[in-house]
């Protein structure tokens, strides 16, 4: 009892100080002379990254509204070049027309996001920065110089301004850089669009008066945005403010701004710096999760992934695109627009918040995709010719169709799987009120979608009139595949079960029966004599493959799992044994983190802990923003390039908290049916972990430890009233309640309880 008492303590002592603990935080020795490797600052609304060599420090900025949302064809292309159009088009073998029509309009420069521009710092000769660090606690940025000065920023998390403080002399200059006025290259990836210079904007409006500049952007619509910077001394410091306001705030961008920047000055440093440090304390209390020593790979990746949590979306401000409010800063527009992805990206990138209990920074997205309802009604009554509503695979900030390659961008059951999001925030919330305003609300509209495109085949099977499954075989003829793949069936029957689910916890028994029966009318999933998933229904996983679009029914979907019986093991262990026959060299960043996930989901902890540490290793840039590419040239990958994105980062958060808890229910369509499982695909190398507040299905709260291998301690706070269910996953042990009224079950332990009770088992 000695040594259990003991390491007991030692993770209560470690829990109980700051949290993350200060060796969790990024530090970066200088120089750091690309934006992509910066330290990544914000406030949800407004980004910048800190980075900069010598005597000079930069800091990009970003705001997440702006936007040039100019079609690079003719407006509302898609009412003309519809669903019903392109379906004629193929059937009739015209692949080339359909190719044009809605892979042509991403080809443009514009719709794209726009990066702000920069501020740039010039220090006194024989300054010389060492090393730079991000305080994950303070959600503060540092650049210490070799003397030991040091330069602060932060992005107040309760007003849209940032501030920096630099110790010692006056800096010699400082400048504001318009995005489109910089030396460099000006490409920053794939299907960016090249330079800023080409979307054709005039000359940014400089000005100056006293220790404040600016300058005024105006774009091609009516869009005007400023950025603005003040400076002040005080004592032997110097503080700046810097504000990017827009056209979408007032009138009068550069009043606000001046406005602003004024403000934070007159407050000073500590009096915006008290309230911003207390939200992210508040932030940080949600959850804690406590890895064991020679974890620190993984343990910084996942506390740098929650902090993106808090940095880059925020209840109120534009959710995170592909890079969140980091965008590209060396001249260049973003790499792939800087766009909303619905084909993975975006979903997977709000896929960790909900087990992390991080529900207002997950609601950034939900309120964007509610709040745009009349804009996805247009889309399916223009476009695919239905009731309901839809969001297009790839769209701008204003919900605009991108097009691109016309099986994914256009695709109506992107709409499906974007649904599943609202489905799996009231699952982790259990809030009865958000699923009949909000959930069941947006995703029955996007059932009506699909059940207006669905149609019985010769067999009765319901089937779309295109299908097509990410990213097979690119945009070439042959990624249009007979209809359902694996990838459309399996999102149309966890959207049609989810429904069912909704609508019978709502009460509306009609309607779930409704939901009940297209879920069924889709038919069984497509497998060969081996049970091994099949892309459609003659087709095996071609070659290696960067999206796991045919195994989506393992993870996030959970239609197909350990627990599901003989013929679910079977077609988990034939296809996962054909997946590994085809090698990782066409995998993507974001495919060993979402694989990991997978693994852990169906308790393989083995190979989730495999496929983590490559992503730790090989696909992250040195400041942990998610590399598409094998950054170390070791083979994990022929992908090599560098662009980043943020799904990959998301997915290695989620990967963690599916090791250390699961409560799926093992009964898609059925409500409270969920079960808790304590460190269900936990390594054998973790043999000391807690975790504390994890969110369960139910809105439950749970906290655990593992102490030399097993789990010897546990909470459960209920989330709403009714039967509590514990996976009995400890061996020859059975736990010691602090309550009665237990019920056991074959390898389950069953409570009924109230919302706000606390069950507690100990194990001794």
């Amino acid at each position: 009892m000695t040594s259990l008492s003991s390491a007991l303590l030692a993770m209560a002592v470690q829990s109980n100080g700051v949290y993350p603990p200060a060796d969790l935080n990024l530090v970066l020795a200088a120089p750091i002379s690309t934006w992509d490797e910066a330290i990544p600052l914000g406030n949800g609304l407004m980004g910048g990254l800190l980075w900069g060599e010598g005597n000079t420090i930069r800091l990009s900025l970003d705001r997440g509204d702006l936007w040039d949302e100019r079609p690079a064809v003719e407006p509302e292309w898609w009412k003309q070049k519809t669903y019903a159009k392109g379906i004629e088009l193929i059937r009739k073998g015209d692949f080339g027309t359909v190719n044009e029509w809605w892979d042509g309009p991403y080809n443009g420069v514009t719709p794209t996001k726009l990066p702000a521009g920069r501020l740039e710092i010039s220090l006194p000769e024989g300054s010389k920065v060492k090393h730079f660090e991000l305080k994950l606690a303070a959600a503060e940025g540092t650049a210490t110089f070799e003397d030991g000065r040091t330069l602060s920023a932060f992005f107040s998390a309760k007003e849209p301004v940032a501030l920096m403080r630099i110790e010692g002399p006056e800096p010699k200059e400082f400048h504001l850089i318009p995005s489109g006025a910089k030396r460099e290259a000006g490409d920053a990836g794939p299907s960016s669009g090249g330079a800023v210079a080409a979307l054709g904007y005039p000359p940014a409006t400089l000005g100056q008066q006293g220790s404040a500049k600016w300058f005024v952007q105006k774009t091609a619509g009516d869009l005007v945005y400023c950025v603005c910077a003040e400076s002040k001394r005080i004592g032997d410091k110097t503080l700046i403010a810097v504000a990017v306001t827009s056209t979408n705030d007032c009138a009068d961008p550069l009043a606000l701004a001046r406005k602003r920047v004024s403000k934070a000055l007159n407050e000073g440093y500590e009096g915006v710096f008290k309230p911003h440090q207390a939200w992210w304390c508040k932030f940080w209390s949600q959850s804690r999760v406590t890895l064991p020593k020679g974890e620190e790979a993984i343990a910084k990746q996942y506390m740098l992934v929650l902090y993106f949590h808090g940095a880059a979306s925020r209840r109120g401000a534009p959710p995170m695109p592909l890079q969140g409010v980091w965008t590209a800063d060396n001249g260049g527009l973003p790499p792939w627009k800087g766009d909303y992805h619905n084909d993975l990206n975006t979903q997977m990138t709000y896929m960790a918040y909900q087990g992390a209990g991080h529900f207002d920074e997950g609601l950034s997205y939900l309120d964007y995709l509610w709040d745009r309802r009349s804009t996805f009604r247009a889309f399916a009554h223009d476009f695919y010719g239905t009731k309901g509503l839809a969001c297009p695979g790839v769209m701008s900030l204003a919900g605009q169709p991108l097009g691109g390659w016309g099986q994914y961008s256009m695709s109506p059951t992107m709409s499906a799987w974007s649904a599943h999001l609202f489905y799996l925030h009231w699952l982790y919330t259990g809030s009865s009120s958000y699923l009949k305003t909000r959930a069941y609300p947006w995703c029955s509209d996007v059932g009506e979608c699909m059940l207006g495109l669905l149609k019985p085949d010769k067999e009765g099977r319901l089937v779309l009139p295109l299908s097509s499954s990410p990213e097979i075989n690119d945009n070439s003829p042959s990624a249009w595949f007979k209809p359902n793949t694996n990838y459309d069936l399996m999102s149309l029957k966890m959207l049609f079960l989810s429904l069912q689910e909704m609508a019978t916890a709502l009460g509306r028994t009609k309607e779930a029966a409704k939901w009940a029966a297209a879920a069924k009318g889709l038919g069984d999933y497509h497998v060969d004599k081996d049970q091994k998933l099949l892309i459609d229904a003659t087709t095996s996983l071609p070659y290696s493959h960067r999206h796991l679009s045919n195994i989506m029914g393992l993870f996030p979907f959970n239609l197909i799992t350990c627990e599901g019986g003989p013929t679910d093991q079977q077609r988990i262990k034939a296809s996962l044994a054909e997946w590994d026959s085809k090698g990782t060299g066409a995998w993507c960043g974001y495919s060993f983190s979402w694989m990991s996930c997978l693994r852990a989901r169906i308790g393989d902890a083995d190979a989730a802990i495999k496929n983590l540490d490559i992503y730790c290793k090989a696909f992250i840039l040195r400041n942990g923003f998610h590399a598409n590419g094998d950054q170390t040239a070791s083979g994990y990958s022929g992908f090599t390039y560098r662009p980043f994105t943020l799904e990959g980062n998301f997915l290695s958060a989620q990967a963690v908290q599916e090791m250390l808890l699961q409560s799926w229910s093992p009964t898609p369509g059925k409500p409270d049916t969920g079960i808790i499982r304590l460190f269900p695909a936990c390594p054998a190398r973790w043999q000391d972990v807690s975790f504390e507040n994890l969110r369960a299905e139910g809105g439950h709260m749970v906290s655990a430890r593992r102490v030399a291998g097993k789990t010897v301690w546990f909470k459960v706070v209920v989330g709403k009233d009714g039967e509590i269910r514990i996976k009995d996953s400890f061996g020859l042990l059975d736990p010691v309640f602090n309550r009665g009224g237990l019920r056991r079950t074959t390898g389950l332990y069953h409570f009924r309880a109230k919302k706000g009770d606390i069950l507690i088992g100990e194990l001794r």
